[in-house]
This record gives structure tokens, C-alpha cells and sequence, in this order.
């Protein structure tokens, strides 16, 4: 057994949804979202929805804020005062601060007790799966240190990646060119966003597929999972951005169920700081494969 307690945390962004939360006490720290020079907490007090719903009527764009580094030591203090080793996976460094800030915090604190860190290399659910293997792990009775290195060691095979039914927010959002966007929209083009482990957490863009969202979904989830023998099987999560037609994330499980004996299939929806990037209608299938696996395209 661990000679303390152990307090599995993460940023918001990992998007595991209340089910697993709860399954593995985890606590979820917020990140910022500021709509309209207005402070808003991401999971509690905002919704995708209403994101959404600012930028067709208004034309307002949401922007995320990291976790400061005082927020983070405020956050940790409160779990330390209480005894427990900290273990916190944050949203990959590649795309956010808030990793460096966590680290500025648990450096802080050293003389406190110990707050462990991992850069999860990920964002959404592609890090959400680190969530739980940490969690695995601390019901196992895992010493914190033990946990952080196995942990550590599979960021590099956690497959996230996100197909998107339309490119208008990452244009607004500076992310592509509106040339790009409005090529995209012309020629009904679906694109891919891969996030790059290797590259601490970065998209860039994958396969293209044209026609309506419903089939190309069916050919994403194909392109992903098909024949694939280097998966790890444990669980898959399916995390949406919010769908217009709901029934498209039954047909999305059920072609998962026929592809691959998955043991748990989760179903998420993605926080705001994930949304506001990629708008609606976005969905990705994220899993883990077995060490050294080649990264899907």
C-alpha cells in the first residue's frame, strides 16, 4: 500500500465525463473561457451550446485562459493540508500553458509534500484515457511515484483525433486561412484534426473526406479502428462536440462494437475549451494502442 493518500486530478479539458469522475474520485479543475470580456468556468457555469449560439447571432468568439500558476498553488495546498500525494495530468504543454503553470505551482509547494505533474501530451478524451490508467492504478494501491512513471510512459500512444463537419471556427479563431474554410464548404469537405503526441499535444490536419458528415464519420471510425491488431482494449471514447442529429452517435457505437471487442465504450461530450476550437458537430474516436504502434492518419 502507498505510505499516503492519493488525489487523482486533471485539467476540465480531458472530458471523462460524471460516470468515470466518480469511478475514479477524480478532480477536475477548470480553465477559463471569456466570452464577451466576460469570465466564465469551463464545465460549470458555461455550455457548448450557448458558445455556439454567441457566435451565429453575435459573431463573438470565445477565448480560453489557463490555470495561473497562484491558482494551481491555492488548488494543490488545499489536498497537501490534507494529507494526500497530488497526481495531476494537464492538457498537453504543446497547446496550452497550463502545464508550465501546474509546474510553477508543484515547485512551488516542494517543501509542502508531493504534487506530481504529467504532461499528457493530449488534449480531450486523448488524455482523458491517461486519466484513467492513473486511476487503475490508484485503486490498485500504487505507490504516486510508481503511478506518474507508468503513466508517463504511455503518453505517446494515446490516439486522439477529431473529424469536423465545418472549418468556421477555426477560422475564426485564426487557425486556418478563410480560403481554406470556404474551399472546405464548397467542395463538402470533412477534415480531420490529429493531435500530434510527439509534439507535446499540437493538430495538425489528417485525411479529408468528402460528402455528407453521416458517411464520412462511418468511413473515419473504419479509418481508425479496421483490422487494427495493436490496440489496447480496455475502453474507447467517443467525444462529441454536441451532435444536431443525436442518432449519429448510436450508429458511431455501433460500428465500434462491430470493428472491435472494446470492453467499455464511454460516450463524452467535449468540454468548452475543446468546442470552441472545433465547433459542432465534431467527433473523434480516441483509444490506446500497444507501445511502439505506428500513429493512425
Amino acid at each position: 500500500m502507498p505510505d499516503h493518500k492519493i488525489v487523482l486530478s486533471a485539467d476540465t479539458p480531458c472530458d471523462i465525463g460524471e460516470e468515470l469522475k466518480t469511478r475514479y474520485a477524480v478532480s477536475l479543475y477548470p480553465l477559463h473561457i471569456i466570452l464577451d470580456e466576460k469570465q466564465y468556468t469551463d464545465g460549470y457555469d458555461i455550455t457548448s451550446a450557448e458558445l455556439y449560439e454567441a457566435w451565429w447571432k453575435h459573431k463573438l468568439l470565445p477565448r480560453t485562459a489557463a490555470i495561473n500558476p497562484e491558482e494551481y498553488q491555492s488548488y494543490f495546498q488545499a489536498f497537501l493540508d490534507q494529507g494526500y500525494d497530488v497526481i495531476h495530468i494537464s492538457l498537453g504543454s504543446g497547446i496550452s500553458s497550463s502545464h508550465a503553470n501546474a509546474l510553477i505551482a508543484a515547485t512551488a509547494l516542494k517543501e509542502s509534500g508531493n504534487v506530481y505533474v504529467i504532461d499528457s501530451c493530449s488534449l480531450s478524451t486523448g488524455f482523458g484515457l491517461l486519466v484513467c490508467e492513473a486511476g487503475e492504478r490508484i485503486k490498485a494501491g500504487l505507490p504516486a511515484k510508481q503511478i506518474v512513471d507508468e503513466v508517463s510512459a504511455l503518453t505517446q500512444d494515446t490516439r486522439a483525433s477529431f473529424i469536423l463537419d465545418t472549418l468556421e471556427f477555426m477560422r475564426a479563431g485564426g487557425r486556418c486561412s478563410s480560403i481554406t474554410q470556404i474551399g472546405a464548404a464548397l467542395m463538402n469537405i470533412k477534415p480531420t484534426i490529429l493531435v500530434k503526441n510527439d509534439r507535446q499535444g499540437s493538430m495538425v490536419v489528417g485525411k479529408k473526406y468528402m460528402g455528407k458528415l453521416a458517411p464520412s464519420l462511418m468511413k473515419y471510425v473504419d479509418d481508425q479502428l479496421k483490422d487494427r491488431t495493436d490496440l489496447i482494449l480496455d475502453r474507447v471514447f467517443v467525444t462529441h462536440s454536441g451532435m444536431d442529429d443525436p442518432t449519429t452517435i448510436d450508429r458511431v457505437v455501433a460500428r465500434i462494437q462491430e470493428l472491435q471487442p472494446f470492453q467499455e465504450i464511454f460516450v463524452t461530450q467535449a468540454s468548452c475549451t475543446i468546442s470552441s476550437h472545433c465547433g459542432p458537430n465534431t467527433l473523434g474516436v480516441l483509444f490506446l494502442t500497444k507501445p511502439g504502434s505506428k500513429a493512425t492518419n
